[in-house]
């Protein structure tokens, strides 16, 4: 939690952006993992603690910008509560920590949105993503869940805010980025053939609790990197394998890391794996190179496609004209996703807002295989937190779809990478703060170069 001030100007500056209305926040409640008392870890809603910054279940909140109230609702713990999860601060304890006095019961909120709507009153809420905040919307309003339609001045307004990091904010992520980094650190020199994925993942893990940190998102350890998000770690590593890691850590605050790896079962990669290895390095070394205000994102993935695709023409995967071969499409056989996407509060920042207008400012996005999967496109700013992720990937069913309809044959030559479709995938991945003039790695350094990697298996 920030100091108090910092809360209180967040909400003014709200307002402001605005201009009118009343704004709801709805908080996150305890989610049953398999009953009502056996819960998932409990998260907030990242909006949430961003104005409010109180991680406590069960709590809504409304910034009436015509009446000058902000009012959080919620119930104080019963004896029963505190029995069973000990003594917490109260509610006003918590809302003097972040500047707002005025604590009512849960209950109330129904009346208080009631009378709003009687009278006419502009309610902007945001994108509801988890089912009971649909439900609470219906029985608050009075909207059926399929006619809820979320307000975007309001989406708007939060994503102008939340975009741009403040140096406090910027602290915290470089936190949670140290902490990513040295779980990825401690895998590459930890990975051996003959253990199995979850021993790796457990490794990291471990990391990540010594040092009070949560998970920013489900890791992604598997020798069948080709499978872009692959939550199974049941696979014994063999020699010869390749291994991706995705994966993150997510500091007291909420705010998170996330970086990724790929490590040779082996100490050295081989020789075709090295190759590969190389053209994802400098599509990522050359995306970092152009990072700096001004520049859409968009134009960087693009880049990074380019250079992917001369790397193939060189090995004799692809053929053509590289511009040409981009613009159709044809990259995305081998790279079928986006460069990256903001992070903050969310590893994927803000993505339950909408990415039409975190990543695109309102803008129609691309239907193409694999450009549509670009989430950030708009020009870069100061104050901007990305990822750099670009991959190579050989998926088998894709390359047998693409064969088959013989898709993009001036640009594929699908006999050479018949031979690589036992390759698996490449991904690395880091965060990157835009300054004024070009962009910082946030958290340690991670290896990235072959002779990085193979210089920490030891």
């Amino acid at each position: 939690m920030f100091a108090k001030e910092t809360y209180v100007r967040r909400r003014a500056l709200l307002k402001q952006r605005v201009g009118t209305g009343v704004l709801l926040f709805i908080g996150n409640d305890e989610l049953g993992l398999n009953y009502a008392d056996n819960t998932f870890r409990y998260r907030q809603d990242s909006t949430f603690l961003y104005y409010f910054g109180i991680s406590a279940a069960g709590l809504a909140a409304i910034i009436d910008i015509d009446e000058g109230r902000e009012m959080i609702f919620g119930d104080e713990l019963s004896m029963d509560d505190i029995v069973w999860m000990g003594p917490q601060p109260t509610l006003l304890q918590r809302g003097d920590e972040v500047g707002v006095t005025t604590i009512l019961p849960a209950a109330g909120i129904t009346d208080y949105l009631a009378l709003c709507v009687r009278q006419g009153r502009a309610i902007h809420y945001l994108p509801p993503y988890r089912p009971e905040h649909k439900l609470k919307l219906m029985d608050w309003l009075g909207v059926a869940p399929a006619r809820q339609q979320a307000s975007v001045p309001f989406i708007r307004a939060v994503v102008a805010q939340r975009g741009h990091k403040s140096d406090e904010e910027i602290a915290e992520i470089e936190r949670a980025c140290d902490v990513t980094a040295d779980m990825h650190i401690a895998a590459t020199r930890f990975i051996r053939p003959g253990m199995y994925e979850y021993e790796v993942v457990a490794e990291m893990n471990h990391v990540a609790e010594t040092q009070n940190c949560e998970l920013s998102f489900a890791t992604i350890a598997s020798i069948n990197g080709q499978t872009l998000h692959n939550h199974y770690h049941g696979n014994l590593i063999k020699p010869g394998d390749l291994f991706l890691i995705d994966a993150g850590a997510e500091v007291e605050s909420g705010y998170a890391g996330d970086m990724s790896s790929t490590v040779p079962a082996d100490k050295t990669f081989t020789a075709r794996q090295r190759e590969v290895y190389e053209i994802q390095n400098a599509m990522h070394l050359e995306s970092v190179k152009a990072l700096r205000p001004g520049i859409p994102y968009m134009e960087v993935y693009e880049l990074s496609a380019r250079v992917m695709v001369d790397g193939m023409k060189a090995l004799g995967l692809m053929k053509g004209d590289t511009g040409e071969a981009v613009r159709q499409g044809a990259h995305a056989l081998f790279y079928p996703h986006g460069l990256g996407h903001a992070m903050g509060l969310d590893v994927h920042d803000m993505e339950s807002l909408g990415e039409l207008w975190v990543g695109y400012d309102g803008q129609p996005r691309s239907t193409q295989f694999g450009r549509k999967s670009q989430r950030l496109a708009i020009p870069l700013e100061p104050g901007f937190v990305l990822t750099v992720e670009p991959g190579i990937y050989f998926i088998p069913e894709l390359i047998d779809q693409w064969k088959a309809e013989k898709k993009f044959a001036d640009f594929i030559n699908y006999d050479k990478v018949e031979t690589y479709k036992d390759f698996g995938g490449i991904r690395n991945e880091e965060d990157y703060l835009i300054t004024d003039t070009g962009a910082r790695r946030l958290g340690k350094k991670i290896p990235l170069t072959p002779e990085e990697v193979e210089a920490l298996r030891g």
